[in-house]
C-alpha cells in the first residue's frame, strides 16, 4: 500500500491532494489505464423480506428531478463511454467455461430475504436506477445508482473537502453519525480495495485512514475515505458496520444521485456483506421510465423462489472475476432464428445494470438489423441515425404498435422475450429506434443493457452460480 503524507485530509489544499494521490496511484497501478485517465477502470432482524423499491431516474415516483443533463443524446454518450470502458477491461483475456451443466432445480436459500423499492432514473442524466438507502445512526436517506458492474458502494460525503457535485438529497455529514468510523490502513477491508476497485489503496500516514479511488470508464471517479457505518435498508432491518466509500471528489456523469451501489461479485460488495444475513443471492426489477402502468421496481436481497425463474449458468472469467457473465446461444426475431453459426455466439456475455442498450458483436448485431428491418420497413418510413442508433424509423413509440417480437437465449434454455417497449426507444419527437447496437473497436464482446431487462424479475444467485428470468410487470 502506499503512504501519503500530507498532515490530514481535511487540511489538504484540493489541487494538491489530487495531485499528489493521482500521481501516486498512476506510479503504483499495474493495470491498464484508458486513455486520458490516471486511473484504470474500473448487519439485525431475521425476518422475511427487504423488499427495496427501485425507480428510474426519469419514472413516476422519482424524487430527482429533471434537468438540462437529462436529454437521451447525454444518456448514449455516456453508456458508449461505459460499454468502451468494459471493453477494454475484457481485451485479450479468455472467458472460463463456469459450470458447463445447466443448474439443478431445487431451492435456493432459506426463506429470508430483504427488498428496497427500485427506482428509474433519467431526469439526472443518467439511464441507470436507484434505491433509496439509508446511512448513519440516526439514518439519514440517500438516492444510490444500482451497478451490478461495481463492487465498491461510495456516497459523497461532507465536508467535501475538494468537490461534490450537485445531488437531490442533503450531504451525508459523517460527523452526527453515532456510528461512523474511518477505517485504518491496516484494517482487512483497505486491503481488499485493489479487487474491488482495480486501483490500489492509499494511506493517510499521520491519521493512519484508508483511501479508497473508484474510477468509471468515463473519466467518472470518487476519492474518499474508506468507512463503516450503519447501513439501513428498512425501518427493521440493518446492517452494522457496512463497509463503504466516504467520497471527498466525486467527478462525472453521477447526475444528481448520492453515489454507487456496488453488486458485483466481490466481498467488499453491498451484496457479499449482507450474505451471512440472507445469503449470497439477490434480485431485481426494473420498470419501464412509465412506471405508473408497468408497476414499481424493486431490488430483493436475499430468498429466490427457485420455481419462478428459468436459471442459465453465472460464468466467470478468471481475470475479471466480479463480473456476470452467461452464454447466449441463440437470437431469434419473430420466432425466426438470425440464421447465425453457433460458434458466432461464443463470445464474452455479460448482463450489466449499468448499461443502457444491448451491444452485439457486429456480425451479431447485422443480422439482427437486417432481419428487425425486413419486418419494421413494410410499414414504418426509416429514419437517419441518432448517436449510436443506427436503425430508427418514423413515429412515436406509442404510434409504433407492430414491432416483431425479439428473443435472446441463453444456455439452459432461459430468455428474454422482449417486446416493444424493450426493443425500441424514442431518440426524439417522432423518431424511435432500435435500443441495440453494435459493439465498438475490435472487442467483440455482448453486454445485456438494462433497456431490455425491463419488467423482467432477474436474479443472480451467486452461492450456485446461475441466473435466473422470469417474466414479470415489477408488481
Amino acid at each position: 500500500m502506499e503512504s501519503i503524507s500530507c498532515k490530514s485530509l481535511e487540511a489538504m489544499m484540493g489541487l494538491l491532494w489530487i495531485m499528489v494521490c493521482y500521481l501516486s496511484l498512476a506510479s503504483s497501478s499495474s493495470q491498464a489505464k484508458p486513455k486520458g485517465m490516471l486511473f484504470s477502470y474500473s448487519y439485525l432482524n431475521w425476518i422475511s423480506s427487504i423488499h427495496l423499491n427501485i425507480y428510474h431516474v426519469h419514472g413516476h415516483g422519482s424524487s430527482l428531478t429533471p434537468n438540462s443533463s437529462s436529454l437521451l443524446s447525454d444518456v448514449l454518450l455516456h453508456d458508449e463511454e461505459h460499454v468502451k470502458a468494459l471493453s477494454d477491461r475484457l481485451a485479450n483475456k479468455g472467458l472460463g467455461s463456469g459450470s458447463a451443466k445447466p443448474p439443478k432445480s431445487g431451492h435456493l436459500l432459506e426463506p429470508n430475504s430483504a427488498s428496497i423499492p427500485l427506482n428509474p432514473g433519467l431526469s439526472i442524466g443518467s439511464g441507470n436506477y436507484y434505491v433509496k438507502l439509508g446511512l448513519g445512526s440516526p439514518p439519514k436517506y440517500y438516492a444510490m445508482i444500482l451497478d451490478t458492474g461495481s463492487s465498491l458502494s461510495w456516497l459523497q460525503c461532507q465536508p467535501c473537502v475538494v468537490y461534490c457535485h450537485a445531488q437531490a438529497d442533503p450531504l451525508y455529514d459523517p460527523s452526527v453519525s453515532k456510528t461512523y468510523k474511518k477505517l485504518s490502513c491496516a484494517a482487512v477491508e483497505c486491503s481488499r480495495l485493489k479487487a474491488a476497485t482495480l486501483n490500489d489503496p492509499l494511506c493517510e500516514t499521520d491519521s493512519n485512514a484508508c483511501l479508497y479511488t473508484a474510477s468509471y470508464g468515463d473519466t467518472s471517479f470518487s476519492i474518499g475515505y474508506l468507512s463503516q457505518d450503519l447501513l439501513t435498508l428498512t425501518s427493521s432491518q440493518t446492517l452494522p458496520q457496512f463497509t463503504y466509500g466516504c467520497g471527498q471528489d466525486n467527478r462525472g456523469l453521477f447526475g444528481r444521485a448520492a453515489g454507487i451501489i456496488g453488486l458485483a461479485r466481490d466481498k467488499l460488495s453491498m451484496s457479499a456483506q449482507l450474505s451471512t444475513r440472507y445469503g449470497h443471492a439477490f434480485s431485481y426489477c426494473l420498470p419501464t421510465a412509465n412506471s405508473a402502468t408497468s408497476g414499481g421496481g424493486f431490488l430483493s436481497i436475499g430468498s429466490i423462489s427457485p420455481t419462478s425463474y428459468k436459471f442459465t449458468p453465472m460464468l466467470t472469467d478468471s481475470k475479471n472475476p466480479s463480473l456476470y457473465f452467461l452464454r447466449l446461444t441463440a437470437i431469434t426475431v419473430s420466432g425466426r432464428p438470425l440464421g447465425l453459426a453457433a460458434a458466432t455466439y461464443r463470445v464474452p456475455t455479460l448482463i450489466d445494470s449499468g448499461t443502457v442498450i444491448t451491444r452485439l458483436p457486429m456480425s451479431m448485431y447485422a443480422a439482427l438489423r437486417q432481419a428487425f428491418v425486413k419486418i419494421m420497413s413494410t410499414k414504418y418510413a426509416k429514419a437517419p441515425a441518432y448517436s449510436i442508433l443506427d436503425t430508427c424509423f418514423k413515429g412515436s413509440l406509442k404510434s409504433i404498435s407492430a414491432v416483431p417480437e425479439i428473443k435472446m437465449i441463453f444456455q439452459g434454455g432461459a430468455d428474454l422475450t422482449l417486446r416493444a417497449p424493450s426493443i425500441l426507444i424514442e431518440a426524439d419527437k417522432g423518431i424511435t429506434c432500435l435500443a441495440f447496437a453494435g459493439s465498438s473497436g475490435t472487442n467483440q464482446i455482448a453486454i445485456i443493457g438494462n433497456r431490455q431487462q425491463q419488467t423482467y424479475n432477474i436474479a443472480y444467485d451467486v452461492s450456485t452460480s446461475r441466473i435466473g428470468f422470469a417474466p414479470g410487470s415489477c408488481h
